[in-house]
């Protein structure tokens, strides 16, 4: 199978059977991705990443038929996108560009609107199940509407829980997820988005805004860093930035 003119890589395409009935790309343990020499990486990062994992072509077809999904799900009604940053905002970005395409083309279009925020987790350095919510209009206005939370990537899924708890008490008429990555990881609670982008394992990726301590964002591609990377990048533990 060919996407774009590269050759995917052995991913397995998994029907999930939950009410969306949505698939999405599952990256098997053995995946090592692509080398570095065949795509434009900026110079500034070449010694900081072992491959390219998921190419920037593939996140886009990948995004537009998520786009496609989404609308036909929720298309019915007033949607207001939520985006959660940072790193959220490459693929929110991109996600509602097609939305848009598509509302701009159907026979009966739907208002859109959206908002941003940021999702803190913290406790003496610890993540817990407490978020702090930082920015966004009034949630009240959420009341009535089918709300389309934008998420990069779903770790142990425990922070979005609570945030959709919290999204709860304002009554909207629905609220979905759509996460461009879910990790595979011992930790995860069993929390699963409603539109799933790719399935990845438990290895630290970057790029396509997400960062490795604000660093990265500014890739195209998602990619693995190094260990040259990491140190490179390692916030120190007094004042959070790099080294």
């Amino acid at each position: 199978m060919q996407g774009r003119g590269y050759v995917l890589s052995p991913c397995t395409r998994i029907f999930d059977q939950s009410p969306s009935r949505s698939w999405w790309r599952k990256c098997s343990d053995e995946e090592q991705g692509y080398d570095l020499d065949l795509f434009c990486i900026p110079k500034h990062y070449a010694s900081d990443l072992e491959r390219v994992y998921i190419p920037h072509g593939l996140i886009l077809d990948r995004t537009e038929r998520l786009a496609r999904q989404i609308m036909k799900e929720m298309g019915g009604h007033h949607i207001v996108a939520l985006c959660v940053l940072k790193g959220g905002y490459k693929f929110f970005a991109d996600l509602l560009d097609y939305i848009k395409a598509l509302n701009r083309n159907s026979d009966r279009s739907i208002p859109l609107t959206v908002d941003f925020i940021r999702l803190k987790s913290y406790c003496n350095d610890q993540s817990t199940g407490e978020i702090k919510v930082i920015g966004g209009d009034d949630l009240c206005t959420l009341t009535g509407k089918n709300v389309l939370v934008v998420e990069d990537i779903i770790d142990t899924g425990k922070t979005m829980k609570t945030l959709l708890d919290l999204l709860k008490q304002y009554n909207p008429k629905m609220v979905k997820v759509a996460s461009l990555l879910v990790k595979r990881t011992p930790k995860s609670v069993g929390y699963r988005p409603d539109f799933v982008g790719f399935e990845v394992p438990d290895k630290f990726v970057v790029g396509y805004a997400l960062d490795y301590n604000e660093y990265f964002r500014d890739l195209n591609h998602i990619c693995v860093i190094s260990e040259t990377g990491k140190e490179k990048y390692k916030a120190g533990e007094e004042t959070g930035v790099p080294l």
